[in-house]
């Protein structure tokens, strides 16, 4: 199939340089809060309740459902949609290439996150059927990041050359983020819309400009659902701006809640809790000041 570029939706917020993309993340904030935008999920039964909760925090509504019928409802209702491979049922053999070619034909951007890649043969199986409707926004760890190009066949980020990593092993990483930055871009550039690869220190790009920033704390990986519902609240972010700002500001509002909650909290349970209370709390031009560094793809 010959590479196309994703064009679902189309940038609420040009992006030509810093300044124009912090005052777009700060305007992305602010228009969640007050437009209260729909981005249902399609998610891991594991995290559903955190991944809706992190949403609302955020200003934004949840709908979780898994059904083929209700996903291509939802690609109509919803200002964007969560795909997230976590954990699957059957049905999902048709409910997510439903739901994405649904969201293509009705132009609502989606997100994808490849939990998993590489655990069974109905994960690849989804993964390559949703190729042809790519979505606006992929968010993953470094190994997740770099199995999906590999399994997409990316030029470069397919070879071992191009993409150094090792590859998932399960739904833990084995890669540094850095690992990640080839599959990053070439995916960027077939979807046409974004990646954000997690970390320590993130990485986000649209396939022509990537960004790192970092904050956050240890403890969200002591908390099930941390990066799942990341994809969620950048669903979110994408109902109001386009892809490359929605990922970055969603990743900034995480760091931010995170480094914000680790600071009073007695351990991962109260981290939780700080956690959703401080991703309410974040005020736009907080989010938009988030420590970024730019490059050139």
């Amino acid at each position: 199939m010959a590479e196309s570029s994703h064009s679902a939706t189309p940038p609420a917020f040009p992006v030509v340089n810093e300044a124009v993309l912090r005052a777009s993340m700060a305007r992305a904030v602010a228009a969640v809060r007050a437009e209260n935008p729909l981005a249902p999920s399609i998610t891991n039964t594991v995290t559903q309740n955190f991944v809706a909760n992190a949403q609302l925090a955020v200003g934004g509504s949840a709908a979780m459902v898994y059904l083929p019928d209700e996903g291509e409802q939802v690609a109509v209702m919803g200002g964007a949609v969560y795909l997230n491979l976590g954990t699957l049922l059957p049905i999902y053999k048709q409910t997510i290439p439903r739901t994405a070619r649904a969201c293509a034909e009705a132009g609502t951007p989606w997100v994808l996150d490849p939990v998993g890649l590489g655990i069974g043969q109905l994960r690849t199986e989804l993964l390559q059927a949703v190729r042809a409707t790519p979505p606006a926004i992929v968010r993953g760890n470094a190994s997740e990041i770099i199995g999906l190009a590999k399994l997409w066949g990316l030029g470069a980020a397919a070879s071992e050359e191009g993409a150094p990593g090792e590859g998932p092993r399960g739904v833990d990483t084995t890669d540094e983020v850095d690992a990640a930055r080839v599959a990053a871009v070439a995916l960027a550039r077939f979807t046409g819309g974004a990646v954000a690869v997690s970390g320590p220190v993130d990485l986000v790009t649209d396939g022509a400009m990537v960004v790192r920033t970092e904050g956050g704390s240890p403890l969200m990986c002591a908390v099930t659902g941390s990066g799942c519902s990341l994809g969620g609240v950048a669903a979110v972010c994408a109902c109001v701006a386009d892809p490359l700002t929605a990922a970055l500001t969603a990743t900034a509002l995480y760091n931010l809640a995170g480094e914000r909650a680790a600071a009073h909290c007695e351990g991962p349970g109260s981290f939780q809790v700080a956690f959703l209370d401080e991703l309410h709390r974040a005020a736009p031009e907080d989010v938009a000041a988030a420590p970024l560094l730019f490059e050139t793809a």
